[in-house]
């Protein structure tokens, strides 16, 4: 399989990530925003983030170069048709994502191989509106996805089982840990997920941050994780994993140890979401 040009549709933290690792990877990548501003300020921070990596020795000048040529900011209507892979990193709502791609089902030609980067939705549910179901699958990052090397290849039950072996082999030869799952509730991380956070939280119980410093130290010095519950929240963003927690939970027939937490609706209901906004169960303004 060779992968040339991918698009990634969403400009956030995920498809900022997944497209600058693509063009480090040798890709050509398009990345595009429904907001045109917001694909632009995505592309000067991969900039910044290419020159200073560059400053610490980890890249080369010519390394930055090619980079550079490998990214471009696009129209999301105007996507090279003859793109390898589309990749979607938009808002985790069922309805948007299935409006999106049924109008790229027709779009691409029909060798373009279309993904979600969804961490919990179903990727059935997403497809069954889709012409060509067996191109269409779940591509989970990580963040930060330049860093992170696990992605998870997730098939739906109309996906071309030869397409998922022939992604495995070339994320694994470009240096990434592909995993292969089916489509089930939250997958593999997020489903074993459910459980760091969510005891976290029943265990701390309301707003206290003495006690979710001490269990966030419990686990990086005891459990040997690299980051605590409270600070991968805050990482991710409050309001992303809480969607995550109440996908996951409808999908387990709303299932109690799959419940999410009061503390959680909080934080998001008061626009504390994490390092994003610069206050979430921890404060990360400068002063």
């Amino acid at each position: 399989m060779e992968i040339k040009k991918v698009a990634v549709l969403g400009a956030g933290t995920m498809g900022r990530g997944i497209a600058q690792w693509f063009a480090q990877a040798g890709v050509k990548v398009q990345l595009a925003d429904q907001m045109e501003e917001v694909a632009f300020s995505a592309e000067t921070k991969v900039h910044e983030s290419w020159e200073k990596l560059q400053a610490k020795n980890k890249f080369t000048s010519d390394d930055v170069e090619k980079f550079k040529k490998n990214f471009s900011v696009a129209d999301p209507e105007k996507f090279d048709q003859d793109t390898d892979l589309l990749i979607e990193a938009i808002i985790e709502k069922m309805e948007i994502k299935q409006t999106v791609f049924s109008k790229y089902d027709s779009y691409f030609s029909e060798k373009t191989i279309i993904a979600s980067n969804t961490s919990s939705l179903s990727i059935d549910e997403m497809a069954k509106e889709l012409t060509h179901k067996e191109r269409f699958l779940g591509l989970h990052f990580f963040n930060p996805a330049t860093i992170m090397k696990l992605v998870e290849i997730v098939r739906g039950s109309k996906t071309d089982n030869s397409l998922v072996n022939d992604l495995y082999q070339w994320f694994d030869q470009k240096g990434k840990k592909p995993a292969i799952c089916n489509n089930a509730p939250g997958f593999i991380v997020n489903r074993v997920a459910r459980n760091f956070y969510g005891e976290s939280l029943r265990l701390v119980g309301h707003e206290n941050t003495e006690k979710m410093l001490e269990v966030d130290t419990i686990m990086k010095e005891v459990g040997g994780f690299k980051m605590g519950p409270f600070e991968l929240m805050d990482l991710i963003g409050i309001d992303v994993n809480y969607e995550v927690t109440k996908s996951v939970w409808k999908s387990f027939y709303f299932e109690d140890r799959f419940a999410p937490h009061a503390l959680q609706r909080k934080m998001v209901e008061s626009g504390r979401l994490g390092k994003k906004t610069k206050e979430g169960f921890y404060n990360y303004k400068k002063d």
